[in-house]
């Protein structure tokens, strides 16, 4: 593969990551939910689900619609993709940043592990899974366990 191509390649990979970011900000889960394969897996320390379907109905139930004093911004940083062909292996570091009383509070960081994969459609998740390595007040719709 040339350097144009994995240049390019790299560069729809982090945009994948960005739209993963907008939508779910934007409540658009099933536009978010097309962003994995068929049997595409989202994996989470508050629950997993595997296919579009599967993983739109499970944020439906886990993430608050936006509204005042629930607003919430994730952010992708430190992105390191290691490109396989049609396949890659991505680690990436994340932050939440939601509503609260007293301004903006950190929810959750962590580490996103993801395997993607080049579709007809463009590259999808075949794999995301979550390490929530610093949890705050996430405002999702947990119940304590």
């Amino acid at each position: 593969m040339n350097d144009l191509n994995t240049l390019a390649d790299k560069d729809a990979i982090r945009e994948l990551l960005a739209r993963y970011c907008f939508l779910l900000d934007g409540f658009r889960l099933g536009e978010f939910a097309a962003l994995f394969t068929a049997d595409g897996e989202w994996i989470s320390r508050n629950s997993q689900a595997t296919g579009p379907e599967g993983i739109e109905r499970l944020l439906r139930g886990l993430v608050p619609e936006p509204a005042p004093g629930r607003r919430r911004k994730h952010f992708t940083a430190n992105i390191v993709i290691e490109l396989a062909g049609d396949s890659a292996k991505v680690v990436s570091n994340f932050l939440v940043v939601r509503d609260s009383e007293t301004g903006p509070a950190i929810a959750v960081a962590g580490t996103y592990d993801d395997t993607v994969v080049r579709t007809k459609e463009g590259w999808k998740f075949k794999s995301r899974r979550l390490s929530h390595d610093i949890a705050g007040e996430s405002g999702l719709n947990v119940k304590p366990g």
